[in-house]
């Protein structure tokens, strides 16, 4: 059976790489270790249907029930051979092959011209300033300790990713933005 990647998917197989977890451990292990600022856990359901789906291909199986007074039954997943398999196989092919993901950016981008160029100016200046609080954010998680400790650094190699690209989106933002008021880049609203 082909399993379909997915981003919940590489870090479920992933984490369960560390050993046997529960759901709720996987969450919250994905939000702990900040991996949800690239794979979105935000719904615990897609979570549960993701490991439905990964069981049902045979790359995760069901172990034991962990009962616990203060907590409901939880059925703890281990990875199977095959999931491992495939787990490596999918960080092979994202870590070697570039692909378009299709982000809403570049898309609202295609359309701009729909706008007046005063507009756009103004609507991409809001995001010059939200892109400033990002990256600064971004920093302090990079600084960020555990225990009094630095995080290594290959576990902070995706936010560093995420500076990289938001600070080059800002820079290119404000060369737009120069380009707008200077009018050296302009255009009549409308349909092209």
């Amino acid at each position: 059976m082909t399993f379909r990647r997915s981003t919940l998917a590489l870090a479920i197989l992933g984490l369960l790489e560390n050993g046997p977890m529960h759901p709720y451990g996987i969450q919250r292990l994905i939000k702990q270790w900040g991996k949800d600022q690239v794979v979105n856990v935000g719904q615990r359901t897609s979570l549960y249907r993701m490991i439905v789906r990964l069981e049902d291909a045979g790359l995760i199986a069901a172990g034991a029930t962990e009962r616990d007074e203060r907590y409901p039954e939880r059925t703890v997943y281990n990875l199977t051979t095959a999931g491992r398999d495939v787990c490596r196989e999918w960080l092979s092919e994202i870590l070697t092959t570039p692909r378009n993901e299709f982000p809403e950016f570049p898309a609202g981008l295609s359309f701009v011209m729909l706008l007046p160029p005063a507009t756009a100016g103004e609507l991409l200046g809001r995001r010059r300033e939200l892109l400033t609080q990002r990256i600064e954010e971004l920093r302090r998680e990079l600084a960020s300790t555990v225990d009094g400790q630095p995080i290594p650094r290959f576990a902070l190699l995706e936010t560093e990713y995420q500076v990289a690209l938001t600070v080059a989106e800002a820079e290119w933002i404000d060369g737009v933005l120069d380009e707008l008021r200077s009018g050296t880049l302009t255009w009549t609203p409308g349909p092209v």
